[in-house]
């Protein structure tokens, strides 16, 4: 004796007639043939960036993320550099590959070191592509060694030097006393790249003082002291 099938949970049952049945099932089914032909273009030909690099800005001490839009399939090979020079992924510069087609490089704690010209390649089977950006470094104003106290005899040449810093690089002024000082030929500054020299030539009793160098971007000012007497 057989026995009799026990209906499905009501709920369960699909009428194949009904049309909106057979409208999903069409949509299901063109979804698939889509997917599968995405999946067919996508293994054909080299990676592409669809998004390219941009420049961005890194302030001294903070992190910078540099990033792009690609299309490749099988999965890509990744390489960053920097100036030329490969790029190891570790805790200075962390590779990133972001859902679903998003690469991205870290560049952490950075310094002004970090300014230069960066470019990721992408390989695959089919070939490879590349791009480019650069980190622009913006670091505070800074004297980093401030002049030292100076002794002079009448008459002679005084140099009041300091170390400075900064990127933008910054502006600099030298003051006597709490005044600025008024260049001439006896008594004028020079501002290189990293230092800034003060000359007093012929130096007189009247050039004993408090000098002050100051230096000042948008990021931030700074000053150092030093005592100048003339003997």
């Amino acid at each position: 004796m057989s026995k009799a099938k026990a209906a499905p949970p009501s709920g369960c049952t699909l009428n194949i007639n009904d049309p909106q049945v057979q409208e999903a099932a069409i949509r299901i089914q063109a979804s698939y043939r889509g997917h599968r032909s995405r999946k067919e273009l996508r293994e054909k030909g080299p990676p592409k960036i669809l998004q390219e690099l941009k420049d961005v800005v890194l302030v001294e001490g903070s992190a910078a993320k540099l990033e792009c839009r690609v299309s490749a399939f099988p999965d890509p090979f990744i390489i960053w550099y920097k100036d030329g020079k490969e790029l190891k992924d570790g805790p200075k510069y962390r590779y990133m590959f972001e859902d679903p087609d998003f690469v991205a490089l870290v560049v952490r704690d950075g310094v002004l070191a970090d300014l230069g010209k960066y470019t990721v390649t992408i390989k695959n089977p089919f070939g490879q592509t590349s791009g480019s950006a650069c980190i622009l470094v913006e670091v505070p104003a800074k004297v980093s060694k401030g002049p030292d106290n100076v002794r002079g005899k009448r008459g002679t040449t005084i140099v009041l030097k300091a170390e400075i810093s900064g990127e933008p690089p910054p502006d600099v002024a030298w003051l006597k006393d709490g005044d600025d000082i008024d260049e001439d030929e006896r008594v004028f500054f020079d501002v290189g790249d990293t230092n800034t020299l003060l000359t007093i030539k012929n130096a007189k009793l009247s050039d004993a003082g408090k000098y002050e160098v100051f230096v000042e971007n948008n990021l931030g000012t700074d000053q150092s002291f030093a005592r100048v007497d003339v003997l």
